[in-house]
C-alpha cells in the first residue's frame, strides 16, 4: 500500500495558520480604520495634556511636559472625584450582578406571559440616559417630587431630606437611578449564559438528591460566573467614565463629581485645556488599569469556557 506524503501547508497545523492569514487580511481594514479613529483623539489630548495655553492669547502655548499631570495628582479635588467614582462603581455594580442574576433568573422560568415580561424589563436599559436622569430627578424634587411626598405621607425615613441637596443622599440617588437603568442589561448577558446550561446537568443533579439551593450553589452559580464577570466588565468600565447622571442630576455636588466630570469643568467651563486634558487621559489611564486587572483575574473564566464549548 502506497504511503500518502503530507506536503507543506496540506495538514490540519496548515489549514489553521491559513485561515488565521486570511482572517487577518479581512479583518486589517476595518481595524486599522478603528485604531486610527482611536489613536488620532487620544494623540492629540496627550499633546495637549503636555502643553499649558494661554487665556488672554490665543494660539500660545508653551511646553510643560509631565506639570499637568504632577499638578493634578497634586490636587484634592482628583482624589476627591477618584474615590467618588470608585464608590459610585462599586455600589451599583454589585447590585446590578445580584439584582441582574435574580433578575436572569426569574426570566429563565417557563410560565406565560415570559415573552412580555422580558419586553418589560428591558424597557428602562432602552431610555435615553439623560431623560431617565432627568425623570429621576424629577422624582426627587423637594416640594413636588412623588417620593418625597410619599415619604412625608407615610412618615417613613427619609422624609423632610432634600436627596439631592445632601452629601451621600445624592450619592444615592445617582446609584439607585444608574441601578434602576443598567440592571436589565446585566441580567441579558446573564441570562444569555443561564441558557447555555445544559438540562441534563440538572436532571443528574436532581437524581443525585440535590435541592435547589444545592443546585444553585453548586451548578448554577459556578456555570454562570463567566457571564456575570463579562457584564461586571462591560458594567465598571462604564461606570468608571460616569458623567451624564451626576452632570444632570446635581452637577456635581455633594459629593457626587466624577473623573470624567472634573475633566470636563477644566476644559469647558475653567478653559483649562492642559490640565482638563491630563484629567482625562488619567481617567482613560484609570479605566485601562481596571479592564487590564479584569482580564487577568477574570478573563480566564471567559477563556476557559469558549475553550470547553470549541
Amino acid at each position: 500500500m502506497a504511503m500518502k506524503t503530507l506536503l507543506p501547508g496540506r495538514g490540519p497545523a496548515g489549514r489553521d495558520r491559513a485561515e488565521r492569514r486570511l482572517a487577518a487580511r479581512m479583518t486589517a481594514p476595518s481595524l486599522i480604520l478603528m485604531a486610527v479613529v482611536a489613536a488620532v483623539p487620544i494623540g492629540y489630548a496627550i499633546w495637549l495634556s503636555l502643553n499649558q495655553y494661554s487665556i488672554r492669547e490665543a494660539g500660545l502655548s508653551r511646553f510643560v511636559g509631565l506639570g499637568n499631570y504632577l499638578d493634578a495628582l497634586a490636587s484634592s479635588d482628583w482624589w476627591a472625584a477618584f474615590g467618588q467614582t470608585f464608590l459610585f462603581a462599586a455600589v451599583s455594580v454589585s447590585l446590578e450582578m445580584a439584582l441582574g442574576t435574580a433578575m436572569a433568573l426569574l426570566l429563565n422560568l417557563a410560565f406565560r406571559g415570559r415573552a412580555l415580561l422580558r419586553t418589560v424589563v428591558l424597557l428602562p436599559y432602552a431610555i435615553v440616559t439623560v431623560v431617565s436622569a432627568i425623570t429621576w430627578r424629577t422624582m426627587f424634587e423637594p416640594r413636588l417630587g412623588l417620593l418625597p411626598q410619599i415619604l412625608d405621607t407615610l412618615h417613613l425615613p427619609g422624609a423632610g431630606v432634600v436627596w439631592l441637596g445632601e452629601q451621600g443622599y445624592a450619592m444615592a440617588v445617582i446609584i439607585l437611578s444608574d441601578v434602576w437603568k443598567t440592571t436589565p442589561f446585566a441580567a441579558l448577558i446573564i441570562l444569555a449564559g443561564l441558557q447555555v446550561i445544559s438540562k441534563e446537568t440538572y436532571e443528574a443533579a436532581e437524581l443525585d438528591g440535590a435541592n435547589k439551593w444545592q443546585t444553585f450553589a453548586h451548578i448554577t452559580l459556578p456555570l454562570l460566573r463567566p457571564a456575570i464577570v463579562l457584564a461586571a466588565i462591560f458594567r465598571t468600565l462604564d461606570a468608571l467614565r460616569v458623567f451624564d447622571l451626576p452632570f444632570v442630576l446635581t452637577r456635581g455636588a455633594n459629593g457626587t463629581q466624577s473623573m470624567s466630570m472634573l475633566a470636563y469643568t477644566q476644559l469647558t467651563e475653567n478653559r483649562q485645556i492642559g490640565p482638563g486634558s491630563a484629567l482625562s487621559i488619567l481617567t482613560f489611564l484609570t479605566v485601562m488599569a481596571v479592564s487590564a486587572v479584569y482580564i487577568r483575574f477574570g478573563g480566564g473564566n471567559i477563556r476557559d469556557i469558549a475553550k470547553e464549548d470549541h
